[in-house]
């Protein structure tokens, strides 16, 4: 069963921000793919609100945050990014359901 955790930002009103904050985010995403037992590590912008930002990791199993959490590149993270957020993030954790074959349930 996969471990997910998706993060909601809402990026500030400062006219550089959003291109500060997207930057950020596609860094770390090439930075934390690599991560042992992560699965993915994906970002994505709003349609409709280019101050919506979210983040989906995606890891073997629970424990396999550690080794995300254990990276050098995790500390630099938070204070380049906080700056550029209207609000905290908002940070949720899931079990993904498996999916059987046609006729599941």
């Amino acid at each position: 069963m996969v471990y997910t955790i998706t993060v909601h930002l809402y990026c500030n009103d400062k006219p550089e921000s959003i291109q500060l904050l997207k930057a950020k985010l596609v860094e770390a995403a090439g930075i934390y793919r690599k991560d042992r037992e992560t699965v993915d590590w994906i970002v994505m912008q709003d349609v409709k609100d280019p101050k919506a930002f979210t983040i989906v990791e995606r890891f073997e199993r629970e424990e396999s945050q550690k080794y995300h959490l254990e990276n050098p590149y995790w500390k630099t993270f938070d204070p380049a990014v906080l700056p550029l957020l209207d609000r905290p993030m908002d940070l949720r954790r899931h079990e993904e359901l498996e999916v059987e074959a046609e006729g599941a349930f």
